[in-house]
């Protein structure tokens, strides 16, 4: 399976725009397998450095986690105000420590007032749907990819069907990079 579309200016990514790896993440906020697998990603970004961009895109099973969505625009509205990679991390830690039941507008409320993010903003931003249109392109481009779970990972435009572990998704990449 393959990345559709390739990764551009419109994603959420961290590392080198010309690193010569790139690895996928579609996720949901309130998937308990994604919240195991976001230190996981740490982990990874951490072994290989320069050499990995990672990109995170929407995709909110609604259906089984209804704060996925309300969790997903509260992270694109914090992308807003600068901080997009603070809120992703914040909201698996939340969900890690408390459970991703727990995700709410109280614990979405409590990581702004922790970020100093600007409250009205979110506020509106969420309940307004203002970033809607961005979740869902990134939902339809996983169902154009294929993505029919979370977590699911792409590695340089290839789907990566491993298990989502350091050592497994390391050693992926790390033969990417080489072949």
């Amino acid at each position: 399976m393959t990345l559709r579309p390739a990764v551009s200016e419109r994603d959420h990514s961290a590392g080198r725009d010309d690193a010569p790896l790139t690895l996928v993440e579609y996720g949901d906020y309130q998937c308990p397998h994604c919240a195991v697998a976001d230190p996981v990603v740490r982990a990874v970004q951490r072994a290989l450095g320069d050499d990995l961009r990672f990109v995170f895109r929407n995709f909110p099973l609604t259906e089984m986690h209804p704060a996925a969505e309300p969790a997903a625009e509260f992270a694109e509205s914090a992308a807003t105000q600068g901080k997009f990679w603070e809120v992703h991390d914040a909201i698996f830690a939340w969900s890690r420590e408390s459970g991703p039941e727990s995700l709410d507008l109280e614990a979405f409320e409590a990581i702004a007032v922790q970020l100093k993010l600007d409250p009205r903003r979110i506020d509106e931003d969420v309940t307004g749907h203002r970033h809607l249109e961005h979740i869902k392109n990134d939902f339809n481009s996983g169902v154009r990819s294929g993505v029919n779970g979370t977590p699911t990972f792409f590695i340089n435009g290839q789907r990566h069907d491993g298990p989502p572990t350091v050592a497994a998704l390391t050693q992926a990449l790390k033969a990417a990079l080489a072949g």
